[in-house]
């Protein structure tokens, strides 16, 4: 990771006591992990490549890494963010399989992440309950999030997951995502985005620039968004 740097707080490690999704574990088990430094990651940073091996497993402070999959046409779907206290489950799989990744995740903003080697987190899975109890939650949580993801995909029309996308990442009433970002997020093609929003610019829910959408009728959207049929 080209982009990452150790950082030295004030005290030794002080994250430990701010990291509040730890607050579950052992003594013993925060014992094992105060030492660790605090690995700065620049913003576009890419952590994994597919075919590349899992070798430690990473804890978020600060931020959000987002994971996609590439298929063979080369379209990307979103599989899952990662915000503090989550999990990458392609990481766990890794570390506790073996398996290569087979997606690709990049920081889509500046992060803070402690960086649990594997050799550390396998002897603490082995020997705290409590540590293993936090990374099953959080991939127990991933995976139920990954479900709907694909339910998503293969139930809900495409109009009903953009105006979901749009929902999602507005900023007030501004959403600052491209055709392309939008198209990834929901599993689909950027023509397909391009020519959806369209026909909501006509209906008079959004409006359209580069890079950006306006939405105009929130009501409306929302109820797009909750449609099933």
């Amino acid at each position: 990771m080209p982009s990452t740097r150790s950082l030295t707080e004030p005290g030794g490690h002080p994250w430990i006591r701010q990291a509040a999704f730890l607050s579950g574990l052992d003594k013993e088990s925060r014992d094992a992990l105060a030492d660790l430094p605090v690995t700065a990651i620049g913003k576009g940073t890419i952590l994994f490549h597919p075919g590349d091996s899992a070798r430690g497993f990473l804890m978020l402070l600060d931020g959000r890494i987002e994971v996609f999959l590439t298929g063979p046409n080369g379209r990307e779907i979103l599989l899952y963010p990662v915000e503090p206290g989550g999990s990458c489950v392609q990481t766990t799989l890794g570390l506790l399989g073996g398996e290569d990744y087979s997606g690709e995740a990049i920081a889509v903003t500046d992060l803070r992440a402690i960086i649990v080697p594997r050799e550390r987190f396998l002897a603490l899975m082995a020997a705290s309950a409590p540590f293993r109890g936090f990374v099953f939650s959080a991939f127990a949580q991933r995976m139920q999030s990954m479900m709907q993801v694909l339910e998503r995909v293969a139930f809900l029309r495409i109009e009903a997951r953009l105006a979901e996308a749009l929902l999602s990442r507005a900023e007030g009433d501004l959403v600052r995502s491209t055709h392309q970002e939008l198209a990834t997020a929901i599993g689909s093609a950027r023509e397909v985005v391009s020519r959806r929003l369209e026909t909501l610019a006509r209906q008079g829910l959004v409006t359209t620039e580069r890079g950006l959408v306006r939405i105009t009728d929130i009501a409306t959207l929302r109820r797009l968004a909750a449609a099933v049929d």
